[in-house]
């Protein structure tokens, strides 16, 4: 692993780097994260205390009851404290400020993370986040090699960008559809196309069959109809 990626075994055999995010689109992801969650936490207090006292007062009562707490207080505290945790292992990483910050979460095998690191990077969060606003977090982001938080280095975690910088070959650049496919994938492809030559027959049918779509005419392709169909499916047109 160098200073600026996380390198991984793609399924032709050749090292994909995913690039590292590092404190910017963290913080970024984490903005967005935070404004979610207590937008969410201060709309449900603010319609759970209208409903409570039946009238347009949001003050809590001067001997609040059961209610109060139960249907007042604590969902908004759920939701707050929570959200990261739920959202996080319901999507393996993916929150709604990783998706628009183009972020994601990954083990250092470069998969998904499993529900115990998950757990772990988030009971972290409470060193991470003091004394006040992510200090420790944002500081060890800003010091550690792979711009790692606590929780991260405790769970074996680390945000990647979900877009790499891979690029198509000449004779696939340009074209309007190369974008259907997603990066990682893309890249997949190109690798194989690259090392066509270099494959004996049965490799390059064996890779094929993983990257194309079922076909019953595989297995009687030959190598070049094998390799068309993989360049049309690199560039984003109909196989």
């Amino acid at each position: 692993m160098n200073r600026s990626s996380l390198v991984v075994d793609s399924v032709t055999g050749v090292d994909v780097a995913l690039p590292i995010a590092g404190p910017g689109a963290r913080s970024f992801a984490f903005l967005i994260d935070w404004h979610i969650r207590a937008i969410l936490a201060v709309a449900w207090y603010v319609v759970a205390a209208l409903i409570y006292h039946r009238g347009w007062s949001l003050t809590p009562p001067l001997d609040p009851n059961a209610a109060w707490f139960i249907y007042v207080l604590l969902p908004p505290a759920a939701i707050y404290f929570l959200y990261h945790p739920v959202w996080e292992l319901a999507t393996r990483g993916r929150t709604p400020g990783k998706r628009m910050a183009g972020v994601e979460l990954v083990a250092r095998d470069g998969g998904a993370p499993g529900v115990g690191p998950l757990l772990t990077r988030n009971v972290f969060r409470l060193i991470d986040s003091l004394p006040l606003f992510y200090a420790v977090g944002l500081t060890t982001t800003m010091m550690t090699r792979d711009h790692l938080r606590v929780g991260d280095l405790a769970a074996g975690t680390l945000l990647v960008y979900v877009r790499s910088n891979a690029m198509l070959p000449a004779y696939l650049v340009g074209r309007p559809a190369a974008s259907a496919l997603d990066a990682r994938s893309a890249e997949i492809v190109t690798e194989l196309l690259e090392r066509w030559p270099g494959l004996d027959t049965a490799a390059r049918h064996r890779l094929a069959k993983a990257l194309l779509p079922p076909s019953e005419s595989t297995e009687a392709e030959d190598d070049a109809v094998l390799r068309m169909r993989l360049e049309k499916l690199a560039a984003g047109t109909s196989l």
